[in-house]
């Protein structure tokens, strides 16, 4: 077999440790996407493009309803964590090492799933991207709902991101922003010539620590918001009255409101300081009302949780496909050095997305 090739027909827990340490931190994921790209070649119920380091594999089987199931294949940088290694804790079986949670366990069900499933029960759109880890701009996902839309297209979407073998249904949206207090200048020894800007952050932390948290219910999943400080800079020198301080705050809130409301509740809140927005995010509704998600609930046998943390159904949702988190592995265990993930849960992803597919 050429070494550009994946061995698909092995098991999934075996696919994950190969496509782990063919190493692709963000930027670097060329490698991993040939040998995606040239393996999916290999399958002629497929159709495959490729749009940079993204790999697009799709059937085209007339059916009336169709799925879309994406994974991201880079990571965050390694840090003495390759190449994996199989290891047991208590009579549990894991595989050790940089992206066997984020999220190349899922990344290994889907490219299995891909090759093997040649008439699954609906049409099926695969999406392996790049550049998830870094900045939204080069993210390969956002970069085909840009040029590629139709490619994203379809009655439901699934995203691989680790979620403990549970569905998380949506996701919160995310602002960052500035509250800035504003002083004058002087010399500290004099410091009653000058106001310290410094000092009137003490307002702005004030309200944040006495925010209360939103529960939100959101068609029948309650998300959880938050208002925290992030960083806080200001001062000028050790003998000088600083004339300004900023706060960068971030609000995770529910996907029951928008991005502009979200932004408008912050502003109200910080009534008569300066808010700078600096990065905006879209939620997700959970979506789990749609025919095709009900009946992926109901094959799986899973209970739906809500998804706190931002991810990229966000741009499935904002093209008005409804999108679920699934995919094997503890994402407390994401981007840190022990990272590792349980073969079982690996395995038994694959079975449940083995049958919903297979329409069984």
């Amino acid at each position: 077999m050429p070494d550009a090739l994946l061995d698909l027909t092995a098991d999934s827990a075996a696919i994950t440790k190969a496509v782990c340490d063919l190493q692709s931190v963000s930027g670097e994921e060329q490698p991993l996407a040939d040998a995606i790209e040239a393996t999916m070649r290999m399958h002629e119920h497929l159709s495959v493009e490729r749009i940079g380091n993204t790999v697009v594999a799709r059937t085209e089987l007339g059916r009336d309803r169709r799925v879309v199931i994406a994974g991201h294949i880079d990571t965050v940088p390694v840090n003495g964590n390759l190449p994996t290694r199989f290891e047991s804790e208590n009579g549990v079986e894991y595989l050790w090492g940089r992206g066997t949670v984020d999220m190349k366990a899922g990344v290994a069900v889907q490219l299995k799933l891909a090759a093997e499933i040649a008439t699954p029960a609906f049409d099926v759109t695969w999406i392996w991207y790049d550049n998830e880890e870094v900045a939204e701009s080069k993210n390969g996902l956002g970069i085909v709902a840009r040029e590629r839309p139709d490619l994203m297209r379809g009655d439901f979407a699934i995203l691989g991101e680790p979620s403990d073998g549970g569905v998380e249904g949506g996701c919160n949206g995310t602002i960052r922003f500035d509250v800035v207090t504003h002083g004058v200048r002087s010399h500290s020894a004099r410091s009653w010539i000058g106001h310290n800007a410094i000092h009137d952050a003490a307002g702005v932390l004030t309200v944040l620590a006495e925010y209360e948290a939103a529960h939100v219910d959101v068609d029948g999943l309650v998300y959880r918001e938050g208002l925290n400080a992030v960083g806080i800079e200001g001062g000028v020198a050790g003998n000088v009255i600083p004339d300004s301080c900023r706060v960068t705050v971030n609000y995770r809130f529910a996907p029951d409101k928008t991005a502009d409301a979200a932004i408008a509740h912050v502003t109200q809140l910080f009534d008569g300081y300066d808010v700078e927005v600096t990065d905006r995010a879209e939620g997700a509704r959970p979506g789990l009302t749609v025919p095709l998600a009900a009946e992926f609930i109901r094959a799986t046998g899973l209970t739906p949780r809500p998804k706190m943390g931002w991810t990229d159904v966000a741009r499935f949702s904002a093209l008005g496909v409804p999108a679920v988190n699934y995919g094997p592995g503890d994402p407390l265990l994401a981007h840190h050095d022990e990272e590792r993930v349980e073969l079982e849960q690996i395995r038994d992803c694959e079975n449940r997305l083995r049958n919903w597919l297979s329409g069984a």
